[in-house]
Order: structure tokens, then C-alpha cells, then sequence
């Protein structure tokens, strides 16, 4: 099986390193050059787009996470089975899909026939990522949804919760989504407004990924166009 990785945190960020170490099979990794974070699904259409070929299964490509799967569906990956996106380093959950180049790359996917898994890991801090642990995690979450069948225009959107060092293999919960709003403030300091929304307090409604996330479970959900 053939898969194309890919994020929105760089070619170069741990998350995407642990995810090729999650998976089993051939990969290539087609991803952006720098962070790019919350670029959503912004594509480059009035530029050409570079692309360094750093080994035979590595792109890093100067342009977005859709631009890297457009790339690697159309140019430079033959007859691939999967896109997976991530390890992505902050939560996806809920409404963050509609803002996350994470969710955005395996969307694209979808859209071009592909299905795809986007994999975020939620940040408690102070608590700091294991990206070993997250990878392990992901391996398992992988094994469960491969087996699923898939449907066009259908994807998973999955998220990691960050438990203590030392916790108990969390569970895998499938789950709907939340519709509620991000928590949304800025302070002022003259003419610049700077965001200063706390994500760890946003909503918990029953039962949808915030809240089973938050509870400690890897929150699994099936998104479609």
C-alpha cells in the first residue's frame, strides 16, 4: 500500500517523522517547506511552485498543505491508496477543521477521489508532546480505520488527547464532531488586536471530540465535503 504523508507544520516538525514511523508500507512524504498553520485550504494558482526532491521519498514543497496533496495526487506519486496528514502539534477538533491546513490536505484528497486520515495531537500544557507515544497511538488508530470501508468524498479526522506520562492506553471513541464556537478574545494595546482566545476552555458538549479529547480518549470522526 502506498501513502502519501503530508501537514501543515513543516517537512522538518517531529509530528510528521512520528507519523512515518506509524505506518507500515511505502510513503512519501510530500510536504510544505515551513509552518503553515491555519492556512486552511488556500491553494497557489498564480505562481509556479517549487519542489525540492530531498531523497526518493521525500518532497518539500514551497506552497501549502493542498497544494502538496494536489502535487502528490496528480504529479508525483503513482497509483497511492491513502493520504494521511499530521502528526499535527495542537488539537483539530470540532470547528477547527473549517481553519487547519492538517484537515485541509486530506479534504483535498477526498475532493480528488483519495481517502485520507488527518492526525492531531491536543496540547495540555504544560505538558509537551511524546512524539514516540503519539506515533504508537497512531499505529493503532491506523489498524482500526484501514479496515473500515471507505466512501468518496468521506475522510477521518482524528485527535490525540495528552495524557500524564505513565496513563493507560487510551481508548478509541467514534464521535461527532462539535459545532461550537472557539473561545475568542484579543487584547488591545493601541491599533493592534492580539488574539488571546484559551483553547483549553472551549465547550464540552456531550459526547462530540472536544469532549472526548479533553476526557482523555482519541476522538475519531468521519467528515465528508
Amino acid at each position: 500500500m502506498t501513502l502519501i504523508l503530508t501537514n501543515d507544520d513543516g517537512i522538518d516538525a517531529p509530528g510528521i517523522q512520528a507519523l512515518q514511523q506509524a505506518v507500515k508500507g511505502k510513503s512519501v512524504i510530500v510536504a510544505p517547506q515551513t509552518h503553515l498553520s491555519g492556512c486552511s485550504h488556500q491553494v497557489t494558482t498564480h505562481q509556479p511552485i517549487h519542489v525540492q526532491q530531498r531523497s526518493e521519498f521525500a518532497y518539500a514543497v514551497a506552497g501549502t498543505p493542498v497544494d502538496c496533496t494536489r502535487l502528490a495526487l496528480t504529479q508525483l506519486v503513482q497509483n497511492p491508496q491513502w493520504v494521511l496528514s499530521g502528526i499535527n502539534a495542537g488539537g483539530n477538533l470540532g470547528v477547527d477543521i473549517h481553519i487547519s491546513g492538517t484537515v485541509a490536505a486530506v479534504r483535498e484528497a477526498a475532493i480528488l477521489g483519495i481517502p485520507g486520515i488527518a492526525i492531531s495531537h491536543w496540547i495540555k500544557r504544560p505538558l509537551v508532546i511524546d512524539w514516540q507515544v503519539a506515533s504508537r497511538w497512531t499505529t493503532r488508530v491506523l489498524g482500526e480505520l484501514f479496515q473500515r470501508p471507505t466512501h468518496p468524498g468521506m475522510f477521518w479526522n482524528v485527535n490525540l488527547p495528552h495524557l500524564e506520562p505513565g496513563s493507560p492506553e487510551p481508548d478509541i471513541v467514534f464521535c461527532k464532531p462539535s459545532i461550537q464556537p472557539l473561545p475568542v478574545n484579543y487584547v488591545v494595546e493601541g491599533d493592534h488586536y492580539y488574539y488571546k482566545g484559551e483553547y483549553a476552555k472551549r465547550d464540552r458538549a456531550p459526547s462530540t471530540d472536544v469532549d472526548i479529547c479533553f476526557g482523555g480518549s482519541i476522538a475519531v470522526t468521519l467528515l465528508s465535503l
